[in-house]
């Protein structure tokens, strides 16, 4: 355990060096472009999603990774646009998007990567949407352009700390084989379920969300997404439901210590990396540690932003909640996915 704490935290820095870099480089595109705050928190989020899948891929798959990204995450700023103005419209893009990366699963390894990267930028947006931010904030939300850019610094951010990394580091990455795939007879497939019920899902989470909880919906729609994906059997699903549920219990306890401390301005932001590297750390031991980092890490950027986090700490829980039964309610009784064939087309 001792050896495989250090090693994580090892990894852990060296994603959040990936980060500091790309949130600097974001942060002097801002400055130097006349951007607005947005593309920090793109940004950190897409180096922070992308870093471990990053870690391991070949010169073919970064490539990809290069083109695909910037493309989704300028597309991902006009789906967020679309909501804020159209929300059903933009619910509906959302949901046939995320359903799409994971349908594609059966064409093989490339595709499933592809699904991967087309997820990403999706899941950014929810983590700080422009209808969650106050209203001097929604002013000056990036272009296309400006979006796919910040992706690609990324990207680069990424592959320049690893490369270094493994270079001079103690620790070189290590490829996981991949298991051979073998086409199912369950009808209709794996991928075909999964997207099914991540569909359902996350459908019915924008729904209650925007019923239930008016502007923080987000927070709704990103744990029926986050329970159902990887999805392997109902027991999976359920088990990353009330870790995440757990962790986010922890990590509102945490804030509420923050905010009762009256940490504020640049000291928050410090403290937010800090707390994420220290998810970073625990979280191959358990999703729980990563849920109560986030928890706590977004509550400290709302409060920066000028939103009142600590007040608002219930009703993500409550979110939180919702997205999780939603979530376990697809994978349990709409077209269940047995263990074994998890890792089938």
């Amino acid at each position: 355990m001792t050896a495989k704490l250090i090693r994580n935290a090892y990894e852990a820095a060296l994603t959040m060096t990936a980060v500091l870099l790309s949130w600097a480089a974001a942060l002097a595109l801002e400055g130097a472009a006349g951007l607005h705050t947005d593309v920090l928190v793109l940004a950190v989020a897409l180096t922070l999603t992308l870093a471990a899948s990053q870690r391991t891929a070949d010169t073919r798959r970064r490539l990809t990774a290069l083109v695909l990204l910037p493309v989704t995450a300028g597309a991902s700023i006009f789906l967020g646009r679309l909501i804020a103005a159209h929300y059903t419209a933009g619910a509906a893009v959302f949901t046939a998007g995320l359903a799409l990366a994971i349908w594609i699963r059966r064409y093989g390894p490339a595709a499933t990567k592809a699904g991967t990267l087309m997820t990403l930028p999706l899941i950014a947006l929810l983590i700080v949407p422009g209808s969650a931010l106050p209203r001097e904030a929604q002013s000056g939300l990036t272009t296309w352009f400006w979006s796919a850019l910040v992706a690609a610094l990324a990207c680069c951010s990424i592959w320049l700390v690893q490369g270094l990394g493994d270079r001079f580091g103690p620790w070189r990455a290590e490829p996981v084989p991949e298991r051979p795939r073998r086409r199912s007879r369950l009808h209709p497939r794996p991928s075909t379920r999964m997207a099914l019920q991540m569909a359902a899902g996350v459908a019915a989470a924008f729904a209650l969300g925007r019923l239930l909880f008016d502007g923080h919906w987000p927070w709704v729609v990103l744990t029926a997404y986050v329970a159902a994906s990887g999805n392997r059997g109902r027991t999976d699903v359920l088990r990353k439901g009330v870790e995440r549920l757990a962790g986010a219990v922890v990590g509102t306890l945490l804030a509420t210590g923050v905010a009762a401390a009256g940490v504020t301005g640049h000291a928050a932001v410090a403290l937010m990396f800090a707390v994420l590297a220290v998810a970073l750390w625990l979280r191959p031991l358990n999703y729980a540690y990563w849920a109560a980092g986030m928890t706590c890490a977004l509550s400290l950027l709302l409060g920066y932003f000028g939103q009142d986090a600590q007040h608002l700490l219930p009703t993500r829980l409550e979110g939180i909640a919702v997205g999780a039964v939603l979530s376990v309610a697809s994978a349990w009784w709409l077209l269940p996915v047995p263990r074994r064939r998890t890792a089938e087309g």
